[in-house]
């Protein structure tokens, strides 16, 4: 692919993106190293705990589910901000339910905040990937090291607050009001129209519900989504229970216990920022079965290890392992813009069956055999994911659907229009 010269219209899109993804991963960290505390809040077992993280997954898979089509109905900049909306409102849920203690509210303000996230994970990667067709590179990894980033710099956050014990509810209301003031400021750079469809265009038609559930079909599409099942699965269980394995697991107290994942989630973002000149070197394939074997390793230590310091050592591999997985198959699921949104939502969905079965699938095994022989699971499913590296591939001309004939009419570009579209 052809480099191109970005614009300044087209930087500032990139720079918001780069906003939209270190927020939520801000809020989600802010959330996570508080778990321990919020668990003591509300009293809850692990597998009780299992079961309110629930509401994450159940508000993920809901809005994950309805982005795709509200994605190609408005465009990504609608949905982005309905999802940072419902994200911020989650979290501001969930700190009123910790300071009641009240299991049932932040049960409640996970599905919000998992609503929010779901919406905005397809419109962000589509909108992450209409750039890299733009400018003619790897932006996708960038954008999801912005979103660990987020995760290292709330996690520091809060583990500084978690040992002054700083009211975790007050903590949570400050990360809402500075998520506000940061969505405000980056929404005004994000273009309209980005994904959606529209009757008559030959670039980016409109698609019925019938196509959209063929994509399902699509081979391709369905060894996609069991890799990012598998990836997804790793970094998501590192999200829920990480901190909670180092204090239950390896008897840490809980400010330790969240950095040991503040360290996972610096090395997500290393990872994460080092895809683009991986991949220029290495190729798709060859960095996610790198990164499978990486953090299946690091997941392995972290069961197996006798000692708390080679389990929080062998962090960094999880994390490094797992950093690329998800970007870079959600990436490959955008190559064709015709019906991107479509099989981005499809591998998405997967991905997300990890997030929607995951915590309470491990809190329910961690209950009966730890937390860190749960593990094991998601060690066997990361194993598959780098049987399948192969499936990443970019498709071959023959391989993308059929395209209707004719050259695509041009209209001129507007300040709402993605810089270089053309429909």
């Amino acid at each position: 692919m052809a480099k191109a010269a970005m614009d300044p219209r087209t930087a500032r899109w990139r720079a918001a993106l780069f906003a939209m993804f270190l927020l939520p991963g801000v809020a989600m960290s802010s959330w996570i190293t508080r778990t321990p505390d919020i668990r003591d809040r509300v009293g809850a077992s692990t597998a009780e705990m299992g079961l309110i993280i629930f509401g994450l997954s159940i508000g993920a898979m809901a809005g994950v589910l309805c982005s795709a089509s509200l994605v190609a109905r408005y465009g990504g900049r609608a949905v982005t901000t309905a999802g940072s909306a419902l994200n911020l409102a989650g979290l501001a849920v969930v700190a009123l339910g910790a300071g009641a203690g009240s299991g049932a509210v932040v049960f409640c303000g996970l599905a919000l905040f998992g609503a929010g996230s779901g919406l905005m994970e397809i419109a962000v990667n589509v909108e992450g990937a209409a750039v890299e067709r733009v400018i003619g590179r790897p932006v996708l990894p960038a954008l999801h090291g912005c979103f660990s980033a987020g995760t290292f710099a709330g996690a520091t956050t809060g583990v500084a607050l978690t040992a002054v014990d700083f009211p975790v509810q007050w903590h949570l209301l400050i990360v809402v009001l500075l998520g506000v003031a940061l969505s405000v400021w980056a929404l005004r750079h994000v273009p309209r129209g980005t994904g959606q469809e529209r009757p008559g265009s030959t670039e980016a038609p409109a698609l019925g519900a019938r196509e959209r559930l063929a994509v399902w079909r699509e081979r391709r599409v369905v060894l996609l989504g069991l890799i990012v099942l598998g990836m997804a699965l790793a970094e998501g269980a590192a999200n829920d229970w990480l901190p909670l394995i180092m204090v239950d697991g390896y008897d840490l107290d809980a400010a330790t216990g969240s950095l040991v994942y503040a360290l996972f989630a610096a090395s997500m973002a290393v990872g994460r920022f080092s895809g683009e000149r991986l991949l220029s070197r290495f190729g798709r394939v060859t960095v996610v079965r790198a990164g499978a074997v990486c953090a299946a390793v690091g997941l392995a230590t972290v069961v197996l290890a006798p000692h708390p310091a080679p389990a929080a050592a062998a962090v960094v591999l999880w994390g490094l392992g797992a950093a690329l997985g998800f970007p870079l198959t959600l990436s490959a699921a955008g190559d064709d813009p015709q019906g991107a949104a479509a099989r981005v939502s499809a591998v998405a969905i997967t991905g997300y069956l990890a997030f929607l079965a995951g915590p309470p699938a491990l809190g329910f095994l961690g209950e009966a055999v730890g937390l860190r022989n749960a593990m094991l699971a998601v060690l066997a499913v990361v194993l598959l994911a780098g049987t399948l590296a192969t499936a990443v591939r970019p498709p071959r001309p023959a391989q993308q659907p059929p395209r209707a004939s004719g050259p695509a009419p041009e209209r001129e570009a507007t300040d709402d229009a993605p810089p270089g579209s053309r429909v």
